[in-house]
């Protein structure tokens, strides 16, 4: 009978029985004997952690000047000041002119120029619109070349869709006004549809800016937050989590992974993946058979700040040579996935082989933040069961249910 698989967790898992559910879901998944590895309680103290997180109510400093303070007043309407830096106006007038242009000609209305001399041309409609331009909140902070299109025909069809009978108050005679050229209606009613425009365009971009904050705020800002305090626990306390692994594994047999006979295979995600890799790459190594990993980031910390044990630092020229001590790596990422790296770039075997990188399709059902639904997504039972050789074809019909689920751990 083969060793059993052993499981580590990645950061912010402070339920020991929800990863245990995970990992016998994963096991019924794929077939494969599966031991949890927990050490989630040596973690981080982010049971508050939301205390130190802004909130959408946070006062912000003006860059307008040090001491002023701003509040968004109306919370459904992206504010200005997040906005970098503002396009040039000329830029931005050349697409609505160009727009405007193609518009009128393109359609019968009081802008041609046989209408009589009143009517206005389409220079001075580009003069007015220069002139209001810079007053506008939020068409002349975009540098969107469609938005700024669509806005230079609709203002174009502001003018066109007038009442074009000259005999009415609202002809051509009162879009000139009574004094005359360049006094008219039509610039009132330029002026209005502008600022009409410019507020769709506030109200549109705060619509999705408010879906996008809140998805940020509360799925994937906590889930970055805990996962950087993780990261600092673990860095300054690597043995104590070390020893929990290898105590898990003493449990199931001390010989495991001591030495090239008795390799242990491993599943880790995300930080537990970085784990998996430092005690394979020690200079007293927990020798690994076959390690797979998810949504892991152990080539991205060791090109920041190499792991050290049997590793040479990555300079960029050619990948780091792994020991022997770690013999095959198959290492899983999910396109959405913020928190997942490559390896096969960075590393590779002692055998010459680069480690095996293998995407997993995104799931819709996974939203924004994809860091936590390795534990569901069939493709991941799936390469278990064929990395481990202890599957079979029902790992293609069978899933980790609902408990694997747990409360965003990463």
């Amino acid at each position: 009978m083969p060793d059993p698989v052993f499981v580590i967790h990645g950061v912010a898992n402070r339920d020991r029985d929800g990863f245990t559910a995970a990992v016998e879901a994963l096991q019924s998944a794929t077939g494969v004997d599966m031991v949890p590895v927990y050490w989630g309680d040596l973690g981080a103290e982010d049971h508050v952690i939301t205390a130190a997180l802004p909130t959408r109510d946070t006062k912000l400093m003006s860059p307008v000047g040090p001491g002023d303070i701003l509040r968004d007043e109306t919370p459904d309407i992206l504010p200005s000041y997040l906005f970098p830096a503002q396009p040039l106006v000329l830029d931005q007038l050349r697409i609505v002119d160009a727009a405007l242009r193609g518009e009128l000609g393109s359609d019968e209305g009081p802008l041609r120029a046989d209408r009589g001399p009143g009517t206005p041309t389409a220079d001075e409609v580009m003069d007015c619109l220069a002139d209001e331009w810079p007053d506008t909140r939020w068409l002349s902070r975009t540098d969107d070349a469609a938005l700024l299109a669509e806005a230079g025909r609709a203002l174009a069809r502001v003018l066109l869709d007038a009442d074009t009978d000259a005999d009415t108050s609202y002809g051509y005679d009162g879009l000139r006004g009574p004094s005359g050229p360049g006094t008219g209606r039509w610039r009132d009613m330029l002026r209005r549809r502008l600022r009409d425009l410019d507020r769709i365009t506030g109200a549109a971009i705060g619509a999705a800016a408010g879906r996008v904050n809140q998805a940020v705020r509360t799925r994937i800002l906590p889930g970055t937050t805990r996962f950087l305090g993780d990261v600092l626990v673990y860095q300054r306390h690597r043995d104590v989590i070390h020893a929990r692994v290898r105590e898990r594994i003493d449990e199931i047999d001390p010989s495991l992974g001591r030495g090239p006979q008795r390799p242990v295979r491993l599943v880790a995600h995300s930080l537990g993946g970085v784990i998996a890799v430092d005690m394979a790459t020690a200079g007293e190594p927990l020798w690994t058979d076959h390690l797979l990993t998810f949504g892991s980031q152990a080539a991205f910390f060791h090109i920041c700040d190499p792991r050290g044990g049997q590793l040479l630092p990555y300079a960029g020229q050619s990948p780091v040579r792994l020991p022997a001590s770690l013999g095959r790596w198959t290492n899983l990422w999910e396109p959405m996935d913020m928190l997942a790296f490559a390896a096969s770039r960075v590393f590779r075997l002692d055998d010459g082989t680069e480690p095996v990188d293998r995407a997993v399709p995104h799931s819709t059902s996974s939203g924004l933040w994809t860091h936590s639904a390795y534990w569901d997504l069939p493709a991941v039972a799936v390469a278990i069961a064929e990395a481990m050789e202890g599957g079979s074809s029902a790992a293609d019909e069978r899933m980790p249910g609902e408990a694997g689920r747990q409360a965003d751990p990463v």
